[in-house]
Order: C-alpha cells, then sequence, then structure tokens
C-alpha cells in the first residue's frame, strides 16, 4: 500500500469510527464529556463501556497515531518519542504535589503563586510543569498561569487509586527504567532470569511499599478485572462449583464472582499473613451477606512448596505468573496439575500479547488494516507493562502461544482464550 493509499484509508477508519462511538452514545441515550469537565461520565470503567466502544477507542488510539507516524518527519517523531520521558516526570511532581486536590471544587482555577503557596515548589517551575501538562490535554490553563482540573487531571486525586499507580510506574519503576540499559549491557545481568537480577532491585525503595498495595487497585480499574464476571458463563455452572484462587491475594476477584453468582463456592490461597488479612477483609466486608461469606474460604499455602486444595473445579491465577520467569511459573503449575481431577479447569488471567506482525493459526482479535495487527498504540499499555514487568521483575507478559507451551510443559492443554477487553483469561483443561 503507497503512503498516500495508507493515509486515505486511516483517514476513513477515523472518520468511520467516530461514527461508532456518537452512534453509542446515542444509544445509551448520554452525551461524550468534554475533556473540560469534571463529573464523570457514563463510561468511566471498561465494565461501563459497551464492546462497541472499547473496540472503537482502541482503533481511534491505534489509527490517530500511525497516522500522524506516517505523515511526520522521521526525525520529528523520534525526537517526540524521546522527550516523551518528560510527561511522567511531570505527572509524578502533579501527584506528589496534590495538584489535582488543590484545584478540587475551583471552577475559576488557582494562580500557580496560589499553588507554590500551597505545595512548597517554586512558582516559576511548577508553572512550566503543568503547563507541559496542558499541553497534553492533562490539566487547563484558562488564562496565564491559572489553572484547573479537568477531566484527566480528576484521576490524580489522591484518593482515586489511579494516582498511586501513578505514582508507582513514574517514581521507583521509572527510575528502575533508568538501569534497563545498564542492566541487559552486564555480560552477567542480561542473561539472568532471576527476579534479583532486575533493574527495579537495583533501585528498588522499600518504603514505596504502601503505594505499590493501592496502585494494585487502580490498575485493576483501568484493565477490565470486572469484566471476569460477565464473559465466561459462570451461571451455566452447576451449584457448589468450586473455585480455587491461586496466590489470590484477599480474594477480590473470586468474591466479585460469588457477590453475582451466589450458587459457586471460593477458597482463597496465598501465603499465610496473606490469608490471615483476607479473613479478616471478609469479615469487616458489609457488602457481603453472612450466607455468602460462608462460601468464602482462606486456606494458606506457598505456591511454590505446596499443591493448592484437591479437585477443585476451576484453579484460578489472576496476574500472577507475569510476575516470574518461566521456571518458577512450571513449579506452580507443576503443583495445581498434581491435583486437578481430569474435569478440572486452569484458567489462568494476564494480558495476551500479540506480535505486531501478522500471525497465523490464532482466535486473537487482529485489528483492521491498514492499522498494525496487534492495534499498534490503540494496546500499547500491554507493551509497556511487558518492558516494566523486565525491569522491575525480570520477568514478561506472554503471548497465545507462551502460555500454550507454559501449560503444556505442566500438563495441561489449552481449551480456549475468553476476550476482557484489555486483557484475557487463557482456560486450560488436563492432558489426558
Amino acid at each position: 500500500m503507497s503512503g498516500i493509499a495508507e493515509i486515505v484509508a486511516l483517514a476513513d477508519l477515523i472518520s468511520s469510527t467516530v461514527k461508532d462511538v456518537v452512534a453509542e452514545y446515542g444509544a445509551a441515550g448520554v452525551n461524550l464529556p468534554s475533556l473540560s469537565s469534571t463529573t464523570p461520565g457514563p463510561f468511566e470503567t471498561p465494565e461501563s463501556t459497551p464492546p462497541k466502544l472499547t473496540k472503537a477507542i482502541k482503533t481511534l488510539d491505534a489509527a490517530c497515531s500511525q497516522l500522524m507516524y506516517t505523515v511526520g518527519s522521521p526525525g520529528h517523531v523520534i525526537a517526540n518519542k524521546c522527550y516523551a520521558i518528560q510527561e511522567p516526570a511531570c505527572m509524578l511532581v502533579a501527584v506528589d504535589s496534590k495538584i489535582a486536590d488543590h484545584l478540587l471544587n475551583k471552577p475559576e482555577g488557582l494562580h500557580v503563586d496560589e499553588l507554590s503557596k500551597l505545595t512548597g515548589v517554586d512558582s516559576g517551575k511548577l508553572a512550566r510543569v503543568l503547563r507541559l501538562l496542558c499541553t497534553k490535554h492533562c490539566f487547563a490553563e484558562i488564562k496565564p498561569n491559572v489553572f484547573v482540573n479537568n477531566r484527566l487531571s480528576m484521576k490524580l486525586v489522591s484518593s482515586d487509586p489511579l494516582s498511586a499507580l501513578v505514582g508507582h510506574i513514574t517514581d521507583e519503576a521509572g527510575v528502575a527504567a533508568l538501569a534497563l540499559n545498564d542492566t541487559l549491557q552486564d555480560p552477567e545481568m542480561t542473561h539472568s532470569q532471576t527476579p534479583d537480577a532486575s533493574p527495579f532491585k537495583r533501585r528498588m525503595h522499600p518504603k514505596n511499599a504502601t503505594r505499590f498495595n493501592q496502585c494494585m487497585a487502580g490498575w485493576g480499574s483501568v484493565t477490565g478485572n470486572g469484566m471476569l464476571p460477565k464473559v465466561y458463563p459462570w451461571a451455566t455452572l452447576p451449584k457448589d462449583t468450586v473455585i480455587c484462587d491461586v496466590g489470590g491475594g484477599y480474594g477480590h476477584h473470586t468474591i466479585d464472582l460469588v457477590k453475582e453468582f451466589p450458587h459457586l463456592k471460593v477458597v482463597v490461597q496465598d501465603l499465610p499473613s496473606v490469608v490471615e488479612e483476607g479473613r479478616q477483609s471478609l469479615a469487616d466486608n458489609k457488602d457481603l451477606s453472612v450466607s455468602l461469606k460462608q462460601r468464602v474460604e482462606h486456606i494458606p499455602f506457598d505456591f511454590f512448596k505446596d499443591s493448592p486444595v484437591k479437585d477443585c473445579d476451576i484453579y484460578y491465577l489472576a496476574h500472577i505468573v507475569h510476575d516470574w520467569p518461566l521456571a518458577e511459573c512450571k513449579k506452580i503449575l507443576d503443583n495445581i496439575r498434581k491435583v486437578a481431577k481430569p474435569s478440572s479447569r486452569l484458567f489462568i488471567h494476564e494480558f495476551v500479547l500479540q506480535y505486531a506482525a501478522a500471525e497465523a493459526g490464532t482466535n486473537v482479535e487482529k485489528a483492521p488494516a491498514p492499522l498494525l495487527p496487534n492495534w499498534g498504540v490503540g494496546r500499547v499499555r500491554q507493551y509497556n507493562q511487558d518492558i516494566n514487568m523486565m525491569i522491575c521483575l525480570n520477568s514478561q507478559e506472554r503471548t497465545l502461544a507462551e502460555f500454550t507451551e507454559m501449560g503444556a510443559a505442566s500438563g495441561f492443554e489449552f481449551v480456549k482464550l475468553w476476550d476482557l477487553g484489555e486483557a484475557g483469561v487463557v482456560e486450560f483443561k488436563p492432558k489426558a
């Protein structure tokens, strides 16, 4: 395809996809919030967003970026890419200084001099930081040096878990990212597959552990953890089907399933200290009736040393295997295979990466031409997270083929990929 033909095709795709967005909002009888709005819109989470709108957003992300990268000169594009490091640095200033908090309920905005008094940050430097963010549509400058919140900056308010995610990624993970090249060029560390040989370990800050725990809630809010009850046919499972949430922490994912499908039973397994906290969290949960709480059990174990509860119907691992290199993943899956019955199923809930090249023999949805088959910028968060896992834990996100090979090495056969929009659930059964 020639360059002119490609940009015309991209423009047509953008135009038709915008019409799809208009149609989805029209069908819901609501309006699309403007960037200047600080009121939550109707489709703020993956769970509340119609599937057609989710696909349209992904398509527009990819098509608009690909159009600009095609039209712009290579020097222009590459210079902008290398300068992209400045934006997360400025976001961290905004989060740590609680700029969005200070601007709450102030539609008239605050002058940067006032923000300087509230934060202790030099006014001239703070204005420059905020102006870069405004230029990328996070916050708005309504008069010279007068700033207000907008739709994007509201996600930086400290009460929103996403602000903790921003803090983690732009602070300790961001600092560790700068050690990636040193680590990969180190003759010993470059070939290591252990978490202790990661850039993050070189730059780790234990004081940020609390923020990390908070940021996981923020991560779930943008990756669609709540899509799990909506995609798989849980209602068709027999009464008292037992789901083992392996390494499940407090069990938030599977407890949400019990809320919606009370005929299920859940066993949450994790390290003893986590299990104790999970039991207390369950006891304190006012959203669950006593009868539903009785359908959830917390049992301690170590997934590297122990097998989970025997003969469960579903063994569910949510964002577990991306933390570990392949050898450690095999230990976890081997321990599950030892106790799985022939009818058991293994669910691995993770990002499922696609190659940027066309890929045959997979049921992963491909982007429409002339977009990259993996949706390009429309799915870039998965690839950013893959590099983040390399930096933080010397681990990785994986393709469907890599998941299939991982399962086969422990005696599991691939059944189906369940698409949750942002992430996916890879279903396996024990090999006969």
